[in-house]
């Protein structure tokens, strides 16, 4: 009896979910990109764990097609949803507790030695402020769009140039104690979804 067709079917079924899990988990981060609301990026997190589970698995031997499939949409997810991530970690972290700025980043007061935040309604100690850590979309997907790009090439090495090129050009916003804990939190964050997005392709393929 000729079994190959059962295990080629096996193996097609296996792709198709895991690919469809992930696609799940990219829709869901897309409407939490679009809309800004947590719990889009909490169920994008869920379904990506799932995929991540799934993709661990003893899985069939891989399909060059597949691969590259999902490696394409564990590229796009690792863009898009990283972003809702980070924020919704800061959001966690701050409590809301930090008037955001104009341009993505955060007001802090200009007061030499103050380092002080401007609260959320706007209200300070007294002092001029001023906006650091803007263009943190931008710089995110940028980063997310290497580091994952950089595992999936099998060039993981790349991660530090990265953190090194990043925390270079921002050491001089850096003063504020609150600019500091945003810069760890939404960086490491980042930095997470990015790895494990990679880490679902580099899984599902070995």
């Amino acid at each position: 009896m000729n079994f190959y067709p059962a295990i080629d079917l096996f193996g097609y079924f296996y792709w198709l979910l895991l690919i469809l899990v992930t696609v799940a988990s990219l829709v869901a981060a897309a409407f939490a990109f679009k809309f800004a609301r947590p719990l889009y990026a909490i169920v994008s997190g869920g379904t990506l764990a799932a995929a991540l589970l799934l993709a661990a698995l003893p899985n069939p031997d891989g399909q060059s097609s597949f691969g590259t499939l999902l490696g394409i949409i564990a590229l796009a997810l690792s863009v898009i949803g990283g972003g809702p991530i980070a924020a919704y970690a800061l959001r966690l972290a701050t409590r809301d507790s930090v008037a955001p700025g104009a341009y993505g980043g955060i007001l802090v007061e200009d007061s030499p030695g103050a380092n002080t935040a401007v609260q959320a309604d706007g209200t300070n100690e007294g002092g001029a402020v001023h906006e650091v850590l803007r263009g943190g979309l931008a710089i995110g997907i940028l980063e997310r769009l290497a580091v994952t790009g950089a595992i999936l090439a099998g060039f993981p090495e790349a991660i530090a140039v990265v953190v090194a090129i990043k925390g270079v050009g921002r050491f001089t916003e850096l003063a504020a104690s609150e600019a500091r804990e945003r810069f760890i939190i939404g960086t490491l964050a980042s930095l997470t979804w990015a790895c494990a997005c990679a880490a679902l392709v580099r899984l599902a393929i070995a």
